[in-house]
């Protein structure tokens, strides 16, 4: 344990990287934050035998490259095939989806009808669906706000025609400003993982372990109803 705990946390304390860009991992909580991930960091960390130094970041794309140049020792990302050149990923433990947001009076009612030429996507930089769809859309152009908490703002000032992203944020933005609905379905699953340097083997398959375990024992699906969070669901067992 204790060579495992010097490659887990060289700093003696295990540097949880948490992104509050995500309302349905974590939320800022006065000088903190507190959600689903801050839970599960805290239980890995108490698994390692060390304290848990939490840093906090307002979006996805800062929350990785603390990962991956080792300023941080685990976070939570969604698994994608670019942040895996420099993070060693668990299996998902939690699923959400990743939506379409128009004005009530859009002639748009399909997730097939987003990529069209002309139109223009707000999302989140460097977050999942942003690295997702700036794959998979050919013809759409797409726009891209600071942060995940910022895309319907940024969307309604820069009067694009579609917004993308987590289905619970959007839901959140919608009751705020009014006059916007969702598209039905999804264009994606979003797979959350935690993950660690890519170099850290030995953490890496202990922490894919502790993922597992969490899931089965429950601790996920209660850190989800303790933090209010609905229409995300815990990930089935790896393969």
């Amino acid at each position: 344990m204790t060579d495992l705990r010097t490659e887990a946390a060289p700093q003696g304390r295990l540097r949880v990287s948490i992104n509050v860009g995500n309302a349905v991992l974590a939320r800022r909580d006065g000088d903190s934050a507190a959600g689903v991930s801050v839970d599960l960091g805290r239980a890995f960390a108490k698994r390692l035998g060390v304290e848990a130094d939490l840093q906090v970041y307002g979006t996805a794309a800062e929350s990785v490259q603390a990962v991956q140049d080792q300023r941080a020792d685990v976070g939570f990302f969604a698994i994608d095939p670019k942040r895996g050149e420099g993070i060693a990923f668990s299996a998902a433990y939690v699923l959400i989806e990743g939506c379409y947001l128009v004005k009530n009076d859009s002639p748009l009612h399909a997730n097939e009808e987003v990529d069209r030429a002309g139109l223009r996507v707000v999302v989140g930089q460097g977050s999942a669906y942003d690295l997702f769809l700036a794959r998979e859309l050919k013809n759409a152009q797409i726009l891209r706000a600071p942060s995940t908490p910022a895309v319907v703002d940024h969307f309604v000032q820069t009067g694009a025609e579609v917004a993308a992203g987590v289905k619970q944020q959007l839901e959140l933005d919608m009751a705020r400003i009014g006059g916007l609905r969702l598209l039905p379905g999804r264009f994606m699953v979003i797979q959350q993982a935690m993950g660690v340097p890519k170099a850290r083997e030995a953490t890496a398959q202990v922490l894919r372990a502790f993922v597992e375990e969490m899931k089965a024992s429950g601790f996920v699906a209660e850190a989800l109803k303790r933090h209010g969070i609905e229409g995300a669901g815990v990930a089935p067992p790896a393969a």
